[in-house]
């Protein structure tokens, strides 16, 4: 039986930058890839990438060795990335915290080989050192091999799919170590290489191999279906070898090696192998297989000007404490690679210890003729995994991915605006989907994140979640009759009485006035003028029937006074149409003076309109959004460094007037000069009328948030210009809503980027988004006892608890 001790035998002589010179003479340039997320691809995103792989090896020296090694270990969640402070967020890190996952990590070696023929013996022993000193200057094949790499590279990087960046020392070095201190942790071990087994520490290893051309079947492709998530009405596509990526679930490494042959060298050989076997094709029927596979091969190096010959290795090197549980994950990998048609190869004995040692990065070129395939370029990088994890931003919103509903923070405000120039949003879910309920996820995290809101609600969904924060939100309620306490001409001082907030003052005034007609420069320039002089001569109790009995009073001067021709603004015209808004109007009401109450919501970071009542009648509900943005204009914007977002839910009820969606579009315009955000919440995007102003609002919308739809996601993929990926991606959905793991599953797309994520939530946070039910009232009687919002959630979690 050997044993290796590390320290004794270290295979690397020394490192500059993310150059490694091997004991063995091999140098090797190591980089560290990030890779699309898992389902975000395409069939189309696999065969581009495949085509990206192969333009950037191809034209690597001849003798060039590339290692791609892919390493997946069993970890658990440890929760430190997510917010800790509040009582939802404290909930939220618990519940997540010792979950399991697997990691998973890219490399990729390109190795300038001692040998160069890659005429190797069977068997080598790897930490053999070659008698050479380590050079003090790079000669020129170094460097020359260094050029090639940098442009191979930079090619990949350029297509934005991928990312590779040199990996630093101490990560060489960690990668060294793990691979021989057999991915135990916590304390350093030796390798024990016994004929019948490998063992390191507390774990034994074992391999499978595809290293014969007889292992393929007939077809090997750049995407194959994805049975778990295609139906009969779309197909889902994943990775080749997709199987034996992510989805195995394993402590596993997949190694994929390409030595890189001269065509021509191989052309020679494979003639000659030809006729030795035409020869001896009678003898038996593997040499008949062997016979096409070497002619189908020549074929195409003949035939293919763009073929790359090169002999390849991919081996998967897995491992667990238990021969039991060894056994099983080797039945797992065979099971996949049955799938493909593909019949992976045992080695034991020498030859395992072999292809586990030889799968170090160093050592890759080590493999003899007898263990490497020999196929065309284009054949051996389908056999590439290119897809990883889903990707956590720096911060942003909690959602969970769709292998181990572990968090993901997806990062859906952009400050530096990388993936996206809007960060408006919109929700499409019918009803009983959890609209709400993402919403106030949603939300909830941005408020906790120090993001201001604004929810203008026709629902009454979001009172419960604001609750939590006693001291920091306030509800306005619209009651039938009454005003909202908003009264736009207020103000505090003179210098209130800015250019901007006349300029405010005057839409406000022309959107009463006829919001379908745009006011023409003159028009806007009159009244700027008449404002002023107003604020001038009258110098307290402002209102709108003040300037309007103001302006009765001075009809006959005011213009010629002011410099104003008649044809620019006409008085009788707005004395009668403001007449509905004053004294006896139909809604003077709304008008009515009294205290103003936007000094209440001046301090509040969470400020909800509730406007239920008034969700039938077009004329008030118009009104009541130009006031609440006279109050968001005067108080919320006033500081364009703060962040806030303005939400209209129940969206759908407040477009049923032509006038609300011109209202709300220019939130929309206007949000842009703000540090902000605007949402909408809709039960299908066919409730948006499909005109100008509809497409400018979707134009200026870049995250999209799609829940469950029974009927369909066709208008939704029209109207958003979505992909055929996004539209299978949509199909794809699938809720959970019983068992242990509760979740619902969603589309998110931001800017270009699109995958679907689930929503799995701690029981406080789920009760604390729950908006109607027996629950929800359950939980609103406890908190008229207790008016404690964080007591009742409790009470309602763990009734048995309650204090007698």
């Amino acid at each position: 039986m050997d044993k290796i001790n590390l320290s004794a035998h270290h295979p690397i002589a020394d490192i500059r930058s993310n150059m490694v010179f091997a004991n063995n003479g091999n140098v090797i340039l190591c980089y560290d890839g990030s890779l699309p997320e898992i389902h975000s691809l395409s069939e189309k995103d696999f065969e581009d990438i495949h085509g990206c792989w192969f333009q950037a090896i191809k034209s690597l020296p001849i003798g060039c060795v590339i290692h791609k090694q892919d390493i997946y270990l069993k970890k658990q969640y440890t929760s430190e990335n997510l917010p800790n402070t509040t009582f939802l967020a404290k909930a939220t890190h618990k519940h997540f915290k010792g979950r399991d996952y697997i990691e998973h990590r890219c490399f990729v070696f390109f190795i300038l080989t001692k040998n160069k023929a890659l005429n190797n013996a069977k068997y080598a022993n790897p930490f053999r050192k070659v008698a050479q000193g380590i050079p003090q200057e790079l000669d020129d094949q170094i460097k020359s091999f260094m050029d090639s790499v940098n442009d191979s590279v930079s090619f990949i990087n350029n297509s934005r799919k991928m990312q590779f960046v040199p990996l630093a020392e101490k990560e060489i070095l960690s990668i060294t170590d793990n691979y021989f201190n057999g991915f135990n942790e916590g304390f350093d071990t030796d390798i024990l290489l016994d004929r019948s087994k490998i063992s390191i520490g507390e774990n034994c290893f074992d391999v499978l191999a595809l290293n014969s051309e007889l292992c393929f079947g007939e077809n090997v492709q750049s995407s194959k279906t994805n049975e778990r998530f295609t139906s009969d009405d779309f197909v889902f596509h994943q990775g080749f070898i997709d199987g034996i990526g992510l989805a195995l679930n394993e402590n596993h490494i997949v190694n994929q090696i390409i030595y890189l042959d001269d065509k021509h060298k191989w052309r020679k050989l494979l003639d000659k192998k030809i006729e030795e076997l035409k020869k001896s094709s009678n003898f038996g029927s593997q040499n008949k297989v062997t016979l096409a596979k070497a002619q189908q091969i020549l074929d195409q190096i003949n035939n293919d000007d763009s073929s790359r010959i090169i002999r390849g290795h991919l081996n998967v090197i897995f491992w667990d404490p238990q021969a039991k549980g060894l056994a099983k994950i080797g039945s797992k990998i065979r099971t996949e690679f049955k799938e493909l048609d593909i019949v992976p190869y045992y080695p034991r004995g020498e030859e395992r210890k072999n292809y586990i040692l030889n799968s170090y990065f160093c050592f890759s070129p080590n493999f003899s003729d007898e263990d490497l395939y020999v196929t065309d370029l284009k054949h051996a990088i389908c056999l590439y995994i290119n897809n990883s994890n889903y990707k956590s931003d720096a911060t942003g919103i909690i959602f969970n991915d769709r292998e181990h509903n572990i968090p993901v923070l997806k990062d859906v405000w952009d400050e530096r605006k990388k993936r996206i120039k809007a960060r408006n949003f919109a929700i499409f879910a019918p009803t009983g989907e959890g609209k709400s309920f993402l919403a106030n996820n949603i939300l909830r995290q941005y408020f906790e994140a120090g993001v201001r809101l604004v929810i203008i609600d026709l629902g009454g969904s979001y009172t419960k979640f604001a609750k939590l924060y006693p001291e920091q939100y306030t509800v306005l309620r619209y009651e039938s009759g009454k005003n909202l306490g908003i009264n736009p001409f207020y103000v505090h001082n003179p210098e209130d009485l800015t250019p901007e907030r006349l300029e405010d003052l005057s839409v406000f005034l022309f959107e009463l006035l006829a919001s379908e007609l745009k006011a023409t420069k003159a028009q806007s320039v009159s009244i700027k003028k008449i404002l002023l002089y107003y604020y001038q001569v009258v110098k307290e109790n402002h209102s709108l029937d003040s300037f309007y009995h103001f302006i009765e009073e001075h009809q006959k001067s005011l213009l010629d006074q002011l410099k104003i021709q008649a044809d620019y603004f006409n008085i009788p015209g707005f004395l009668h149409i403001m007449s509905e808004y004053v004294g006896n109007g139909l809604y003077s009401f709304l008008f009515e003076v009294s205290e103003d109450q936007t000094f209440k919501i001046e301090d509040k970071r969470l400020i909800v309109f509730e406007l239920d009542e008034v969700k039938d009648n077009k004329e008030i509900l118009s009104v009541m959004l130009k006031l609440i943005k006279s109050a968001i204009q005067r108080t919320i914007w006033k500081n364009r460094a703060e962040k806030g977002i303005i939400l209209f839910d129940e969206f759908a009820k407040q477009l049923k007037f032509d006038n609300v969606l011109e209202s709300v579009e220019f939130y929309y315009q206007a949000i842009r000069k703000q540090n902000g955000a605007i949402g909408i919440i809709l039960q299908s995007i066919n409730q948006l009328p499909n005109n100008s102003t509809s497409a400018s609002i979707l134009e200026n919308t870049q995250v999209i948030y799609s829940l469950n739809n029974e009927k369909g996601y066709g208008e939704l993929k029209n109207r958003l210009n979505l992909s055929s990926h996004d539209l299978n991606q949509l199909k794809s959905i699938k809720n959970n809503l019983s068992g242990p793991r509760k979740y619902t599953e969603m589309f998110i797309k931001i800017g270009k980027e699109s995958n679907i994520f689930r929503l799995e939530v701690p029981p406080e946070v789920y009760a604390a988004y729950l908006t109607d039910g027996e629950e929800n009232a359950r939980i609103m009687r406890i908190y008229e006892k207790t008016n404690n919002m964080e007591k009742a959630i409790i009470e309602f979690i763990n009734p048995k608890n309650k204090k007698v």
